[in-house]
């Protein structure tokens, strides 16, 4: 407990823009929120009071945060599981648990556990030889999509694997990753349910939302997914929240969906704040990083309802050359054309394809809002207006 506000403190593990976005709604009610970050320079680092510097892979180093906080909490899933198990067995509050965050660090134990309640997942199998691909591939069809089993994101450790792919199986191998492999799913489009829990077992659902990739990377998320039936919509809900509550998940849930033409398929699960939820901090009564706070001390939860009927989030990616006009001056210049856009910038250096920011934009019109926020965040990536906007003059 905070001496000073009466407030419990709240620790995160990880100093990227996940803990960034949560110090900020923690700011609104009062609460401490501590960081344990690997550099004074990481984003959160930056705004955050309360930082400490350490690894998260020192269990040494967990365990004086646990210790200097009333409950952890978590801004990525790599922290290493066994050092979490530890922290319990002594007695430190840990949301979500080892027990469950298992199932977002390591794919494989997320699937099999998945398979055991029923829930649809493609078919998949570990892969200990070449030939357990070559196996899988001729009985489920080519191309294959092999996964390392623990550490991928925004497209990083997944690969597309024709025939031919036995050489990469191979090494990947040798270099001891764990692997499964998974059949190529026919989708119409990707879909997020991002939910909330708290430990009494009280349940929250945001929309169902869209959203939409490039090269592996979250470019776009449309809340609420447009042209979905309103029984697809409750269904991916129903199912983050079953899920939630069998893995005993405490915090935010975001259940990765692909939508086919047969129904839904579960492809990730992550147990933090999540890219497809970003939108709910101006979209939604309470957003996914209140909601996370919230869950992790045992609040009642907050309404998930949408402020708006459409709200866009765009990510602002960094370009493939950083243009010669500043950042301020960009976000200078996207304030004069548009006046309804939030900004939200992460405090990172610009690198191509690196998340450096994110724009939502709230409205009635699909197309309109999309077009907004589309503009915005290519703007603010390569300072160029996609339809030839001049900042100068207009048209």
């Amino acid at each position: 407990m905070d001496p000073v506000t009466g407030f419990p403190v709240v620790g995160m593990v990880g100093g990227g823009q996940l803990s960034r976005m949560t110090q900020q709604a923690a700011i609104a009610h009062g609460q401490s929120l501590r960081v344990l970050a690997v550099s004074p320079s990481d984003p959160a680092a930056l705004v955050t009071p309360n930082v400490t510097i350490g690894q998260h892979t020192d269990l040494d180093a967990l365990r004086a945060f646990a210790a200097s906080v009333d409950v952890m909490t978590f801004d990525h899933e790599h922290v290493p599981t066994e050092h979490l198990r530890t922290l319990v067995s002594e007695g430190f509050a840990v949301h979500p648990g080892p027990e469950a965050l298992i199932h977002a660090q390591d794919k494989l134990v997320m699937r099999n556990r998945l398979a055991e309640m029923d829930v649809p997942v493609p078919a998949y199998a570990e892969v200990k030889t070449v030939s357990d691909v070559t196996q899988f591939g001729e009985k489920h069809g080519w191309p294959v999509v092999l996964k390392a089993a623990r550490g991928g994101y925004d497209g990083r450790g997944v690969w597309m694997v024709p025939s031919s792919g036995s050489e990469l199986v191979a090494e990947l191998l040798e270099a001891g990753t764990s692997l499964l492999v998974e059949e190529r799913v026919d989708m119409k489009r990707e879909l997020a349910a991002v939910v909330a829990r708290s430990p009494f077992g009280q349940g929250a659902a945001w929309p169902t939302v869209q959203t939409v990739q490039s090269n592996g990377i979250c470019v776009e998320v449309l809340a609420p997914a447009p042209d979905l039936s309103e029984e697809l919509a409750d269904e991916a809900q129903d199912l983050a929240l079953r899920i939630a509550s069998a893995l005993g998940v405490v915090g935010v849930l975001a259940v990765e969906l692909f939508e086919t033409a047969s129904g839904l398929v579960v492809n990730e699960l992550a147990m933090r704040p999540h890219n497809s939820g970003h939108w709910s901090i101006e979209g939604a009564v309470t957003s996914q990083f209140e909601q996370h706070l919230r869950a992790v001390l045992d609040y009642p939860l907050g309404s998930t309802d949408l402020v708006a009927p459409v709200v866009v989030m765009a990510n602002v990616l960094g370009a493939r050359s950083t243009p010669d006009m500043g950042a301020d001056e960009r976000l200078h210049h996207l304030f004069a054309r548009y006046k309804d856009v939030h900004v939200h910038y992460y405090g990172k250096a610009e690198r191509p394809g690196r998340k450096i920011g994110h724009v939502t934009v709230l409205g009635t019109n699909l197309a309109e809002v999309r077009q907004r926020a589309r503009f915005a965040a290519d703007w603010l990536s390569t300072a160029a207006w996609p339809d030839g906007y001049d900042v100068h003059g207009g048209k």
